[in-house]
């Protein structure tokens, strides 16, 4: 017998649907996401905290859950929307359905809207907090949906990070299986990245690229940081306000010009805030598998997987940098270099999983930096 539920959004709208996943009630900011598969790394991925996912691709859960493709230890976004999900995945890989995996991380979720509707009223009234619940009354969760706080200000990345220091040499970003993955053994650089919200992906491809990482926690200071004599800094993904998490600013600057730096999302923003820029929010954001963009020094457009609520505002980037890359659909910055340290950035998700590799070289373009910073 289906369960109904209802999603309600801060500025009155509601959507009737049929509960997926766990039961109950769960709030966030309500977002959505372009990509035509990947459900299981975005609900992993920790940039998600604090936010509830409307996949804009109908079908969802059609190839279940499996190990292989989880970018953390468990899902982080707090609510799942989709149009109609697949009760019995068809896949070789599938160790469990959508249904029944929500259901044992206890994430709620809504199926059976409008997708499409919802998609166009966040392109125009932008994105917004709201709730998704199996009960009450659609009137009283509108109104706990205004009573709840927005992304700007919150220090998300510091809450979902890790609390201590690890090494990771695990190799394999596009392993079908968990077996298939190995370690690197004979690292040629030493990289410390950043823990504001990582992806799994992120680490395997710089193991490949010859690299042992040691990933440290939110507010290691840059002192510590350059005592374990890395050759690069890795500045990550992660959720929340950029302006928000408390130290981060400080300490990159502090890094720049004594080892090379290389920062992703939340970590390209970050390193344009070290340098003096500013960051707003973006009206709705940028999530997905299939965004346009191009590098302004050769013309050349990639397609890439973003994820992001906040942008840097390139008119404040002053004389310390440069924009290196553009959003073709909007005109935001993608990518900025600094001019004074060896130290670059971009918007998107190079890594992917989920989207194409067009813009893996990027992790080749570190090691390079490293290779003649020695």
């Amino acid at each position: 017998m289906t369960k109904q539920a209802i999603l309600a959004l801060a500025d009155g709208t509601t959507f009737e649907g049929v509960s997926l996943g766990a039961t109950g009630e769960t709030t966030g900011e309500v977002v959505f996401n372009t990509s035509m598969t990947g459900y299981q790394e975005i609900l992993t991925d920790p940039s998600y905290v604090g936010q509830m996912i409307c996949m804009t691709y109908p079908e969802q859960g059609n190839y279940g859950v499996n190990r292989a493709d989880e970018e953390s230890e468990r899902p982080h976004a707090t609510g799942f929307i989709v149009r109609h999900f697949a009760e019995e995945p068809s896949s070789f890989r599938a160790e469990q359905s959508l249904d029944g995996y929500l259901k044992a991380n206890g994430i709620v979720g809504i199926s059976g809207i409008d997708t499409r509707r919802l998609t166009k009223h966040i392109r125009t009234a932008g994105a917004q907090m709201g709730v998704i619940a199996t009960e009450g009354s659609a009137k009283a969760l509108v109104e706990r949906a205004r009573a709840l706080p927005g992304m700007e200000g919150q220090d998300l990345a510091t809450r979902i990070s890790t609390v201590a220091r690890y090494e990771w040499r695990e190799k394999g970003a596009d392993a079908w299986t968990a077996g298939e993955r190995t370690e690197e053994t004979k690292p040629r650089f030493h990289v410390v990245a950043y823990d504001w919200g990582l992806k799994r992906a992120m680490l395997r491809l710089l193991a490949e690229a010859g690299c042992r990482v040691t990933v440290v926690p939110s507010r290691t200071t840059a002192a510590e940081t350059l005592a374990l004599k890395p050759d690069g800094v890795f500045l990550t993904n992660g959720p929340g306000d950029p302006d928000a998490v408390v130290g981060a600013r400080e300490t990159v600057a502090a890094l720049l010009g004594k080892v090379p730096v290389f920062g992703i999302c939340l970590g390209h923003q970050i390193l344009a805030l070290a340098i003096g820029a500013r960051t707003y929010k973006l009206k709705f954001g940028h999530r997905g598998a299939n965004q346009p963009v191009k590098e302004l020094a050769t013309g050349k457009v990639d397609i890439t997987a973003q994820n992001h609520g906040f942008a840097v505002d390139d008119a404040s980037l002053g004389k310390r940098a440069k924009v290196t890359h553009v959003n073709l659909n909007d005109g935001t910055v993608e990518g900025i270099e600094v001019l004074d340290a060896p130290a670059f950035s971009v918007q998107y998700h190079p890594e992917s999983s989920p989207g194409p590799h067009d813009a893996r070289a990027l992790f080749g373009r570190f090691v390079a930096l490293m290779e003649h910073a020695r």
